[in-house]
């Protein structure tokens, strides 16, 4: 198992990766390292096309990543299973299909065998109608079929990687330059406060002032940014605090709250310090200690009994 220290630290170097995209291979990298391969990716896939993309990888054969989306992404027998797993869900191909009946498949005869694969997981990062995005981590021969350990490592790692790509989207910038990220901040559909260490409010972008604007459920009290409801007004404002101290003072349980309004909407917010080296042009830029990315959204109906009461 790696160090509680060393694991901080990949926590915040994914984020780091969302305002810097040419560290995300190395950042891949090592994510599958912690997971327990040598071997990572994020791609996109489609069972419905047969096709899909790969969005950032380390340590794959070009040769057979590029056969792989030409042709033997419509054999894989794990894209249908893969594609239907709860977003951050770890799935294995060996959870999907007895070994021996996955050897049979001529996927794994003229595909995986000859690379030496013996299993792959992952976790869907993002899904639509008809595409799914996975972080997902090779097993060889010497890693063994993915083990209950692997999967935990999984489950720990991948709402930070889904976060910083969905950041990374909404932010979209190739440096952190004040100007830049003005720009792109204003432009942006999600809702977007920056704050101080005080958790006083110090910009918002237009997106942001009009969801604060309705009052509910986050609004601005005495300058501070707060919550309606009592309850998550204490998560948001331990929250910012925390990001006070960085990455590591939030710890890797992750740092996204549900949040629902008086009329029954559900709104979704990330917190992110703004104190690692990536960082700091943005916070000088505003003063600002933190960001809390913020929008509405749809729940799901919970699946099982464990979702409920994990919700």
């Amino acid at each position: 198992m790696a160090d509680a220290d060393d694991v901080l630290d990949l926590v915040g170097d994914i984020y780091d990766a969302a305002l810097d995209p040419s560290r995300w291979p190395e950042v891949v990298g090592r994510a599958g390292q912690f997971v327990g391969g040598q071997v990572a990716s994020i791609f996109s896939k489609s069972p419905i096309a047969g096709g899909g993309d790969v969005l950032c990888q380390s340590g794959i054969d070009p040769h057979y990543c590029q056969l792989y989306f030409d042709k033997y992404v419509k054999l894989d027998p794990a894209t249908t299973g893969q594609y239907f797993a709860e977003i951050g869900q770890p799935i294995a191909v060996s959870d999907l299909m007895p070994q021996d009946e996955l050897r049979q498949t001529r996927f794994y005869r003229e595909w995986a065998a000859p690379q030496g694969m013996v299993d792959f997981i992952s976790a869907v990062i993002d899904k639509s109608a008809t595409t799914a995005a996975l972080f997902g981590v090779f097993r060889y021969e010497s890693d063994g079929l993915a083990d209950n350990a692997a999967r935990m490592r999984m489950q720990q790692i991948a709402p930070h990687i889904r976060r910083a790509v969905m950041i990374g989207r909404l932010i979209d910038l190739k440096s952190a330059q004040a100007s830049a990220f003005a720009e792109a901040l204003e432009r942006m559909t999600c809702g977007i406060g920056l704050v101080d260490r005080l958790g006083r409010l110090v910009h918002a972008n237009a997106a942001g002032q009009q969801l604060l604007d309705a009052g509910d459920p986050l609004f601005v009290r005495d300058g501070r940014l707060a919550a309606r409801d009592g309850r998550t007004d204490h998560m948001l404002q331990d929250l910012i605090v925390r990001s006070g101290g960085g990455d590591a003072a939030l710890g890797t349980g992750g740092t996204a709250m549900l949040m629902t309004s008086q009329n029954g909407l559900h709104h979704v917010a990330h917190v992110l310090p703004l104190t690692s080296r990536d960082r700091q042009a943005v916070g000088r830029a505003y003063a600002a200690r933190a960001a809390l990315f913020r929008r509405r959204t749809k729940l799901e109906p919970p699946q099982s009994p464990q979702l409920i009461a994990t919700a």
